[in-house]
């Protein structure tokens, strides 16, 4: 993509997912689409260098952001990605809610902040999922999202309420059920489902742009 005058036209609700490089996007959004490889997974962090719209059934659209954070992307392509990612969450009309996917065994990266800081200004929500959590025992685990929690807090404390804290691992199928909920407050359930062998499935893509030369606090899912 050359441009943002190249993303769809606005119009229908759009889930954007976002997060650094080796967070398990991918992995989040098979799992949650329950379609394996619908998002390529891969050993190489920052492969996802496009942004990927997968049309969903009932018309809403899955809006897959570039990876970002990964250092063996030139400087000046990451650079501009996060410009173009700042510029899309914050501005974006039909963006109905964001997607965080972070890494819970490292917590918010500055760049999970500035990312964030850019967004919640909109007012809309935030599903942060904390993924990778089977790689906590489970007597860490609520400490662990309670850490991304109270980070939350501390950075934004004017927008905790737009932010939902999830406990994920799409290994152990963990948070499934509690992020479909949060993702069916934002958009009809009918619209949120995924079915690739249904004939009004529709994937599209658009590349990243290259340089030239409801409301409650974060909280654990009881």
């Amino acid at each position: 993509m050359a441009n943002d005058s190249q993303l769809p036209p606005p119009g229908a609700p759009e889930i954007a997912v976002a997060g650094r490089s080796n967070a398990g996007k991918s992995s989040a959004i098979n799992v949650l689409a329950n379609r394996s490889r619908l998002a390529f997974t891969s050993k190489m962090p920052g492969r996802t260098q496009q942004i990927n719209f997968f049309r969903l059934r009932g018309g809403a659209l899955l809006a897959d952001l570039p990876g970002y954070g990964y250092a063996a992307v030139p400087l000046a392509l990451k650079e501009h990605w996060q410009q173009f990612l700042s510029r899309y969450l914050a501005n974006r009309q039909s963006l109905v809610g964001l997607v965080l996917v972070v890494d819970a065994r490292h917590g918010l990266a500055d760049l999970d902040r500035a990312l964030l800081a850019g967004y919640v200004t909109s007012g809309r929500p935030v599903l942060l999922l904390a993924t990778k959590m089977d790689k906590f025992a489970a007597s860490a685990q609520r400490e662990a999202a309670r850490a991304i929690e109270r980070d939350i807090a501390e950075a934004f404390p004017y927008a905790v309420a737009q932010v939902t804290v999830v406990p994920f691992s799409a290994t152990r199928r963990m948070g499934i059920e509690a992020a479909e909920a949060i993702l069916a407050q934002w958009v009809p359930q009918s619209a949120i489902a995924i079915d690739a062998d249904d004939p009004d499935f529709e994937r599209t893509k658009e590349e990243a742009p290259r340089p030239r030369g409801m409301a409650r606090g974060p909280k654990y899912p009881r």
